[in-house]
């Protein structure tokens, strides 16, 4: 563990923690707080990593659990994309380490990511309606691949996934964009679980700081997803929007 007094942790790490848990139950991005907010505490690159997904698996496990009791992820169709875009993580994480221009990666990604912006607010009536055709062939095809691409995505790189499910939820599946949250929370939190057990092996994780936020993520994350769920598609629309830019700035303005 890092020379490192454990009140930095309580008086910035626990707030800033609950607050990425807040948003990332709404619509995803959290990972744009708690990444630098673990850099600053010192960590090295690879703590920082094992340490943000131990976490990631407090806030996602308890937002998942708030939008699944209230019936708002489509269960039959997450399970099967959960496991593909789990392939997909772990094919990114060995493309990765033969890739080296990450700078063009990240602004590309980042341009991505501002089309998909620009296309929620164009289309008003995006996310507003569930109209979501059931589980036939078109789901699974689009679906699947959607999930592998993104999942290869998070392995191999890794913000912006929660905006990237939400669009494919909202925009190719045609869900509203309380389930599409719904939806990418369990994703997030099966991938997160993977990766989890694969940081778990490396021993790069600091317990201490983790588990506070942890703890301080979950909390965030049940309060975020109730938020959603009481206050409609309308108001997590504006949420996501908001997020876009976040992970734009962040892809563009913070290199690690």
């Amino acid at each position: 563990m890092p020379d490192l007094d454990l009140a930095h942790v309580l008086s910035y790490g626990i707030p800033l923690s609950f607050l990425a848990g807040l948003i990332d139950a709404i619509a995803g991005g959290g990972g744009v707080i708690t990444l630098p907010t673990l850099l600053f505490m010192g960590l090295s690159p690879g703590q920082v990593v094992a340490t943000n997904k131990l976490l990631a698996i407090f806030g996602s496990a308890s937002s998942t659990y708030q939008y699944l009791r209230k019936g708002k992820i489509e269960l039959n169709l997450v399970w099967r994309l959960a496991l593909v875009a789990l392939v997909g993580s772990a094919l990114g994480a060995q493309l990765v380490l033969g890739f080296k221009n990450q700078e063009a990666f990240r602004l590309i990604i980042a341009g991505l990511i501002v089309v998909v912006g620009i296309l929620v607010v164009a289309n008003k009536k995006m996310g507003l309606e569930n109209n979501y055709e059931g589980l036939n062939r078109r789901t699974l095809l689009v679906g699947g691949l959607g999930a592998l691409l993104i999942g290869m995505y998070d392995g191999f790189f890794g913000p912006g996934t929660g905006t990237f499910l939400m669009f494919l939820f909202v925009r190719f599946l045609k869900f509203d964009f309380v389930v599409g949250s719904g939806n990418a929370r369990f994703i997030n939190f099966i991938t997160n679980l993977g990766a989890f057990i694969t940081f778990l092996i490396s021993g790069q994780m600091v317990w201490a700081i983790g588990l506070a936020m942890g703890v301080a993520n979950a909390l965030g994350s049940t309060l975020g997803a109730r938020l959603a769920i009481l206050k409609g598609s309308t108001f997590v629309k504006v949420i996501y929007l908001l997020i876009v830019l976040l992970v734009v700035a962040r892809l563009i303005f913070v290199h690690n």
